[in-house]
C-alpha cells in the first residue's frame, strides 16, 4: 500500500456516490441531565460537551460503536466514538447506526474533516455546531449499488487505520512503561547514591552552606534583550521549559540579576513551590521574583545539589518546612532549614570528587528518564502523521459530482 492506487484496487472500478450525511444517517441530539443524577458509580458514561465523561448514569440511550460529534462549548466539532453504550446529552450529537455505512468507516473518514467541521462552529456567546452543518456534509459510499461489496470495502478500510490506531497505543503503553520503570530505577538510584555511610557524611543545613537571592519584579515582555525565566518555566522534573519563552530588557536593575551557567534556581511560591533547575544554557537570562537563586560556596557542585533537590531527602523536608494556606509559600526562611549530605566534608577535595563521582552516574540516569521523556511525544506524534497519511490516502475516493 504505497500509492493511491490500493485504493483503486480495492474499489476495482467500483462506481462511487457523494451522498450528505443527513442522506446517510440521522443525526440525533441527546438528552441533559442534571450533576445530581450523575454518580462515579454508575455504568454508562455521559457525553456532553467534550470526549472525556461528564460523569456516569444508570442506562444508557445510545449504542456502542457510535460516532458522536460535539455540538455545544470549547470542543463543538470534535469527532468522538464510542465503544461501549452511553448516555448522549444534549451537548453530543450521534450519528444513528444506519444500514450500508459502517460506523468507524465514518468515524476515521470525520476525522479527517474535523477541521474543516470546527471551522462551520458559530462561535457567537456559547460555541455551537448546528445539527443541518452536519447534515450537509458529504460522505463518499463505494458501490452504492452493492452493499455488500460496500461494507466489505469499508470493513477493510477500517481494519487497516484501526491496526494503526492500535499500533499506536501500544507503542505508547509500551514507552510509558519504559518510562515509568526508569524514572522509578532512577529516584532509587539517586536515593541509593545520597545515603552515605555513618561517618563518610555530614548533613548540614542549606544555611550553613549557601546564599540566597530573590529575583527581579518586572513583567515579562514579548521580546527583549535577555531571557526572563519564571515559576512557570520550570518543569516537574527541575527542567527548563523551551515553549513560552518571554523576555526583559536589561537596564541597571535587570542586571543584577542576570544568570551565568550552573546557576540554581528554585521555585518559593505556589503549586510549584521546591522546583529546583540549574541554568545550563548560553544565552542571557534573568529571574524573575518568585523564584530564588541559591549561591554555594566553592566546596559544593551546584549539580550535585541539583540532583538532591530532585530526590524525596529534599521533598521530604520541602513538604514539612512550606507554609500552609492557599498559596504555599517556601521562602529563604523555611529553605535555609533543609538539610542536605556533603561526603568528607572534613576533605574538600575529596569531598568534591565525590560529588562529581555521584553526578556523572546520575547524570546518564537524568540522561536516558529525559530522552525517553521527549521521545515518547514524538514518537507519538509521527505515529499519528503515519495514521493520518494512510487515512487520508484510504480515504482519497474520486471527487466526482457532490450531492
Amino acid at each position: 500500500m504505497s500509492d493511491l492506487g490500493y485504493l483503486e484496487r480495492l474499489l476495482d472500478g467500483a462506481t462511487l456516490e457523494w451522498l450528505p450525511l443527513g442522506q446517510v444517517v440521522k443525526i440525533l441530539r441527546g438528552k441533559r441531565l442534571t450533576k445530581s443524577e450523575l454518580s462515579e458509580d454508575e455504568e454508562y458514561p455521559v457525553y456532553h460537551g467534550g470526549l472525556d465523561p461528564l460523569g456516569y448514569y444508570g442506562e444508557a440511550n445510545r449504542p456502542a460503536n457510535s460516532v458522536m460529534v460535539i455540538n455545544v462549548g470549547a470542543s463543538a466539532g470534535t469527532v468522538g466514538f464510542s465503544s461501549v453504550d452511553f448516555w448522549s446529552s444534549d451537548g453530543c450529537f450521534t450519528l444513528a447506526h444506519a444500514d450500508g455505512i459502517n460506523s468507524k468507516f465514518l468515524y476515521h473518514f470525520l476525522i479527517g474533516h474535523e477541521h474543516h467541521i470546527k471551522g462551520q462552529v458559530r462561535v457567537a456567546g456559547i460555541p455551537t455546531l448546528d445539527a443541518f452543518v452536519v447534515e450537509k456534509i458529504p460522505i463518499p459510499i463505494p458501490c452504492p449499488d452493492d452493499q455488500q461489496k460496500s461494507l466489505a470495502i469499508q470493513a477493510e478500510i477500517v481494519r487497516i487505520l484501526d491496526a494503526f490506531t492500535a499500533l499506536t497505543a501500544e507503542l505508547t503503553a509500551e514507552l510509558t512503561a519504559e518510562l515509568t520503570a526508569r524514572k522509578t530505577q532512577y529516584n532509587n538510584y539517586r536515593n541509593q547514591l545520597l545515603s552515605f555511610e555513618d561517618g563518610a557524611v555530614e548533613w548540614k543545613t542549606l544555611g550553613e552552606m549557601a546564599t540566597f537571592k530573590y529575583g527581579l519584579a518586572a513583567k515579562a515582555k514579548g521580546i527583549g534583550d535577555a531571557r526572563f525565566i519564571r515559576i512557570s518555566d520550570i518543569d516537574g522534573n527541575g527542567q527548563l521549559i523551551a515553549d513560552g519563552i518571554k523576555f526583559v530588557d536589561l537596564d541597571t536593575e535587570a542586571q543584577r540579576y542576570i544568570l551565568k551557567r550552573n546557576d540554581l534556581l528554585m521555585a518559593r511560591t505556589g503549586a510549584t513551590f521546591g522546583k529546583t533547575m540549574i541554568f545550563r544554557e548560553d544565552y542571557p537570562a534573568v529571574f524573575a521574583g518568585f523564584l530564588i537563586k541559591i549561591d554555594f560556596e566553592s566546596t559544593i557542585n551546584p549539580r550535585y545539589y541539583w540532583h538532591f533537590a530532585q530526590s524525596s531527602f529534599f521533598w521530604d523536608q520541602a513538604n514539612s518546612l512550606v507554609s500552609g494556606g492557599g498559596q504555599p509559600q517556601f521562602n529563604a526562611n523555611a529553605l535555609q532549614s533543609v538539610k542536605f549530605p556533603i561526603p568528607f566534608p572534613n576533605d574538600p577535595a575529596k569531598s568534591l570528587a565525590e560529588q562529581e563521582r555521584i553526578v556523572a552516574i546520575l547524570d546518564r540516569f537524568d540522561t536516558i528518564t529525559t530522552s525517553l521523556t521527549e521521545g515518547l511525544p514524538r514518537e507519538i506524534a509521527l505515529r499519528q502523521k503515519q495514521y493520518e497519511y494512510y487515512r487520508n490516502l484510504l480515504l482519497s475516493f474520486p471527487k466526482g459530482d457532490r450531492a
